[in-house]
This record gives structure tokens, C-alpha cells and sequence, in this order.
């Protein structure tokens, strides 16, 4: 296969890039361990940027077989209505102080990352979140979060049972235990490596918030020593290969590797990303099966030469109309043929209809007609205020909805008008 056809072959994984500022201006990233799994597995990573305006671009990045979302700032508290968890001022400026570069709000990525993660919902797509990326889809299903670990659970904690969740001066090498549950996706993927039934790993971590509330619909995979969630996934979305993966990870199995190395800590830390593609891949074959391909409509030639005869019907209805009195068709009769074909594809009965022959032209109720008009002009005022009062958020989750729903009708319609052809080649 040539290389250039990769592209079009290979899903595709959407992930949100991060902003950062160098040489005093604001500069797009990703990390690269994240691409390079993608990529050895099969799949092409496309990175949505983070810049102003791309949330209601989002259609754009079609078609989406999978959303992988990472690192990131802390998620605006009001987007799952935390109340600051009774922190003080103080405790708030101390918070902020200590992790500057984490605690700036980032509401363009907020709203993109969430947007992606309640599309994944909606439609099945395949998701995967690592450390943020685990707290944006348990915020999407209405999970709350903890403002800081250190001080709302440490401080509350024996020293025995508190844990370091990040370690600025040792990112990649900082390490801590972890608890896996017993018979979920993790439990299977590091079972070789649990050493006398303790269930039990080390991992990388960077973070100091996570999950308070965990959604419903989502259970536990691993538990930190001082109860913090480590990792959960959906049940009853997981299995890769239908298609189907909904998971969250706070902690980092992509830098799990040994100092000076690419060898990873654990056989385990790649099947995230491993199964995660694999997911990927069924979707686009699950979704390529169920699409259907336009083609071109194509007419016999019985039927096209009817066609020309109506188009011809028309145009002369047309010139009659706007000419008035001074024109005269060739033949009356090619009027008839417009005037059936009208009469031929309305619901109303004869009784409820007058042809104008002259015009070529049915007119139909034209006092209904203005009632609905003028029903549909209150409708569309009624719409216009009521969005007004929406957020930009709800506004962009509409405007997918209906495009959606305008993709299904132009399906289904295609389908019907296909259908019709062939039963009028088999009469």
C-alpha cells in the first residue's frame, strides 16, 4: 500500500493540545510519548489546537474514530459546581502559589475537551483520558473533584497513609504505589507483574487534584493508599474489540519507563494505548460498514427523457407566467405534463385544489399556507429568545445535535430515493 494512502486508512485520534509561552508567545503542544503509541499502533493522531473559537469547529475534525485527552491546567471549579470545598482564602492563595503553572484556569480548553468527551458519550467513540484527561470525563458525567489533595485529604491523613502525588523536581522518575481492583481492565493488563497476590504497582504520577465524586456510571480500576481514585472505566462501554472504550487513568503510563531508557517499568503500561487503538480501529470499521456511500443518481433513459419533458413543462409555466398574455407556449398540452406531475405529488384531494393550467402551477391552501407562516415566524421568535439566554457551551452542543440529526435525514433519504430506482427499473 502506498504511503500516502496511510491517512485515509488509518483512524483517527483527536488530542487537544496544551498551551504554553515561549519566546513571549503562546506556543501549542503535545507530549510525544502520547503520539508515538498512537501511532505504533495503527492509528493517526490528529491534534485539535487550543486556540480561540476551534470548540465551535469541532464538526470540522470529522470523521472522529477516537479522542485520546492528556496534561493540562485545573478544570474550572464552576463547570461541576464545586464550592471551593470550604477552603480559605489563605488555603487558596497558598494553593496557587505553590502550583503556578497548573492552577491558571483554562476555559477554551475547558470547553473543547468537555464538548469531545460528552461526544464520545453520546455517540460510543472511543475515549481515553490520562491525569486530566481522566478528570474532564468524570466532570462530563457529573463527577465533582478534589480543589487539592494536600489540603483536603493529607493534612486529614496519618503520615503512613499519605501520598506524594507529584514531585516537581522529578517528574518522569517520581514513583508511588497504587492498588489495582481485582477483575477490571487494569487488574488484567498488569496481572504478570503483581507480586504475591498484593495487588499492587507503582506508578507515575502529576497531580494535585482528582477525582471527589465519581460519576455513576464508572467503576474503580485502582485506589492510591490515601483513597484517591487511580483509575476507572465504563463496563459497560469496554470492550475494544466492538468498538467500544470509556476510561480514565490519573496516573501517567507513558513515562513509566527506566531512567535513561524506553523500556518500560511493567509489560502492562502500554496496554492502555494497545487496546485503547484497537478500540479505534473497530470503531472506523464498525462506523465505514453502517455509512452509507452517496453515489450519484442515476436515471434509465425512459426516465430521463420524463424528466427533460417536466423540466421542459416548467420552464414554459415559467416564461408564461412572468411574459404574461404575450407569450404562447408552442403546445397547450406540453403544460399538462408540469400541471400532472404537481397534482400527482400532493397529499390534497382534487376537491381541495384548483389547477391553474395557464401557470403550470397548483395553488394549495394559500390561507393555511399563511397561518403556518406566520405560526412558524412566532416559533422562530420564541427560539431566538431562548437561545439568547444559552451559553456558548449549550449553543455548540445544539448546533451538533441538529447537524447530526441533519446527517441521519440526508442517510435515510438517500437510501428511499435508491430504493425508488430500483423498483422503477424492475417495472
Amino acid at each position: 500500500m502506498a504511503v500516502e494512502e496511510l491517512s485515509v486508512v488509518l483512524p483517527r485520534v483527536l488530542i487537544v493540545s496544551r498551551r504554553t509561552v515561549r519566546k513571549n508567545k503562546f506556543v501549542d503542544f503535545v507530549g510525544e510519548y502520547h503520539l508515538d503509541l498512537i501511532v505504533s499502533y495503527g492509528a493517526v493522531p490528529v491534534i485539535v489546537p487550543r486556540v480561540s473559537g476551534v470548540h465551535m469547529l469541532l464538526d470540522s475534525f470529522e470523521p472522529i474514530h477516537g479522542v485520546l485527552l492528556c496534561e493540562g491546567e485545573d478544570i474550572d471549579p464552576s463547570l461541576y459546581n464545586d464550592e471551593l470545598s470550604n477552603l480559605s482564602v489563605e488555603e487558596l492563595e497558598e494553593i496557587r502559589r505553590l502550583h503556578a503553572s497548573d492552577t491558571a484556569i483554562d476555559k477554551e480548553k475547558d470547553t473543547i475537551e468537555l464538548r469531545l468527551a460528552k461526544l464520545c458519550l453520546e455517540r460510543n467513540i472511543p475515549y481515553l483520558g490520562i491525569c486530566r484527561g481522566s478528570q474532564v470525563l468524570n466532570v462530563a458525567c457529573g463527577g465533582t473533584l478534589i480543589q487539592d489533595i494536600g489540603k483536603e485529604i493529607s493534612k486529614n491523613l496519618p503520615e503512613s497513609q499519605r501520598v506524594v502525588h507529584m514531585d516537581y523536581d522529578n517528574y518522569d522518575g517520581h514513583r508511588h504505589v497504587i492498588e489495582v481492583v481485582e477483575e477490571t481492565p487494569l487488574h488484567h493488563w498488569f496481572k504478570d507483574s503483581l507480586e504475591d497476590e498484593k495487588m499492587e504497582i507503582s506508578v507515575n504520577s502529576y497531580h494535585h487534584q482528582g477525582v471527589k465524586k465519581l460519576a455513576q456510571r464508572f467503576v474503580p480500576m485502582a485506589f492510591a493508599p490515601d483513597g484517591l481514585v487511580e483509575g476507572f472505566y465504563d463496563p459497560d462501554a469496554y470492550n475494544p474489540a466492538e468498538g467500544k472504550f470509556i476510561m480514565g487513568l490519573q496516573f501517567h503510563p507513558e513515562r513509566m519507563r527506566q531512567e535513561d531508557s524506553d523500556e518500560f517499568d511493567y509489560p502492562g503500561c502500554t496496554f492502555a494505548y494497545q487496546e485503547f487503538v484497537k478500540a479505534v480501529v473497530a470503531y472506523q470499521k464498525k462506523l465505514l460498514s453502517t455509512t452509507t456511500i452517496q453515489k450519484p443518481l442515476k436515471l434509465n433513459q425512459e426516465m430521463e427523457k420524463k424528466r427533460k419533458i417536466i423540466v421542459r413543462s416548467f420552464s414554459l409555466a415559467r416564461d408564461l407566467y412572468e411574459k404574461g398574455r404575450t407569450f404562447q407556449p408552442s403546445k397547450t398540452s406540453d403544460l399538462d405534463v408540469g400541471a400532472e406531475f404537481l397534482e400527482s405529488n400532493t397529499a390534497l384531494s382534487l376537491q381541495q385544489e384548483t389547477r391553474l393550467m395557464q401557470m403550470g402551477a397548483t395553488v394549495r391552501n394559500a390561507s393555511s399556507y399563511l397561518q403556518r407562516l406566520k405560526m412558524n415566524e412566532e416559533k422562530e421568535r420564541l427560539a431566538r429568545k431562548v437561545m439568547g439566554k444559552m451559553s456558548v457551551e449549550q449553543l455548540s452542543d445544539l448546533k451538533t445535535f441538529y447537524n447530526m440529526m441533519g446527517q441521519i435525514s440526508s442517510e435515510v433519504l438517500e437510501r428511499k430515493l435508491q430504493d425508488l430506482m430500483i423498483l422503477d427499473e424492475e417495472f
